[in-house]
């Protein structure tokens, strides 16, 4: 899903951080492509001398200017290879770390259907009723009703909520910043449209969603995400970012911003609150390829939920023929049929994935948000080229 950056990068330039990339900015040159099998996720034949996907990837680096590049792609007897192009740290030239950690942005708003439908299913919400059944009075302003608007509507972008990210100017990526402090930037903008008389994506809604898990639950987003859908199908390498923690964890590429013809700048570091519900988690390719299989494999939710989650509405924005469901959207594949998943892009880090009904499953993140449509284009096309094989 070609999911819209939740950030204006433009506002990230800063001078110290802008000089200490400079100097590393060369280390580019170096594509050095790999294949590496996944340990213990099936037997893995030798890599083919030209392998698509590898192809692929090099292409996103040589020719659009990723950075780096890297995939996951597991194929219909559930064997896994990872991939890897490009250079990991422009300023010490270190290799992209296979099935490494990134900011998986809006694949966040999948775990949060998730936990929502899972409350649906336990009887304490309702997916046809107002948000002020459950944030009494919080959903109001030029820019929506809480009683007008419903659960069902902000999982599925048809709310009409303006998008927060498209009118707040965030000037400083290191700050925190409240749930409340996102929604009601948005609240004071003039709704998109009326209640379900259109489609828009929208980040506002996923703060609203992840509000209403809070109040519903009494536990905190993060630890609801954690304990509902993170342990219970075994994602080791997934976390949403506690207060405060600027980094990622583990083994990581660095992630860049591209402008204005300047060096590229490391945004790897930076306080993800701004996407909270919206875009906050870290992954790896092989963990989002892990639980988008298990929700179409009706591994989270019993089988009523799972028909809501997808049942679709157009989305043509996503790409021709997409549709979007509540927190997953659906794609034809050139080669037939459909995959199924979300993506998402922030500043430094942008990833496209999808699975099939059949088994198939690939995951392919980029470290800096392409220049172009095209070039955004061509790391769907990747997925495409995987998922086909």
């Amino acid at each position: 899903m070609n999911s819209p950056s939740p950030y204006r990068s433009r506002s990230l330039r800063r001078g110290a951080v802008a000089a200490a990339v400079a100097a590393g900015a060369l280390a580019l040159g170096s594509l050095a492509p790999s294949a590496v099998a996944v340990p213990g996720d099936g037997p893995a034949a030798a890599p083919a001398k030209k392998d698509a996907v590898q192809l692929r990837l090099s292409a996103l680096v040589a020719d659009d200017g990723a950075p780096g590049a890297l995939a996951a792609v597991r194929d219909r007897s559930g064997r896994t290879r990872t991939y890897t192009a490009g250079v990991g740290d422009l300023a010490t030239g270190a290799k992209v770390p296979a099935d490494g950690q990134v900011r998986a942005g809006s694949n966040t708003k999948s775990f949060v259907a998730v936990v929502v439908l899972q409350l649906v299913a336990e009887g304490k919400v309702e997916l046809d009723a107002p948000l002020d059944t459950y944030l009494p009075g919080i959903v109001r302003g030029e820019g929506g009703d809480g009683r007008r608007i419903t659960v069902r509507q902000v999982l599925q972008h048809t709310s009409g909520l303006p998008n927060y990210t498209e009118v707040m100017e965030l000037s400083d990526p290191y700050r925190y910043h409240e749930p409340r402090e996102l929604l009601d930037a948005a609240l004071v903008h003039k709704a998109d449209f009326a209640p379900g008389e259109g489609w828009k994506y929208n980040n506002t809604g996923y703060v609203v969603a992840g509000l209403i898990v809070q109040q519903v639950t009494g536990r905190p987003l993060g630890e609801e995400i954690t304990r509902r859908v993170i342990d219970k199908v075994g994602l080791k390498h997934t976390y949403f970012p506690a207060q405060g923690d600027m980094t990622i964890r583990e083994r990581h590429p660095h992630g860049y911003v591209k402008e204005d013809g300047a060096p590229p700048l490391d945004i790897t570091e930076m306080d993800p609150s701004w996407a909270w519900g919206a875009g906050a988690l870290v992954s790896t390719p092989t963990d989002l390829n892990r639980f988008f299989s298990a929700v179409i494999g009706g591994e989270l939710m019993p089988a009523a939920q799972l028909a809501q989650m997808r049942t679709t509405v157009p989305a043509e924005y996503v790409g021709p023929g997409a549709r979007y469901g509540l927190g997953l959207a659906s794609r034809p594949l050139p080669c037939g049929g459909l995959s199924w998943g979300h993506g998402g892009t922030l500043p430094g880090y942008v990833t496209r994935g999808g699975v099939t009904e059949d088994g198939r499953a690939v995951n392919v993140a980029v470290t800096a948000v392409p220049p172009s449509p095209g070039a955004k284009q061509r790391v769907a096309d990747a997925v495409d080229e995987a998922l086909c094989r």
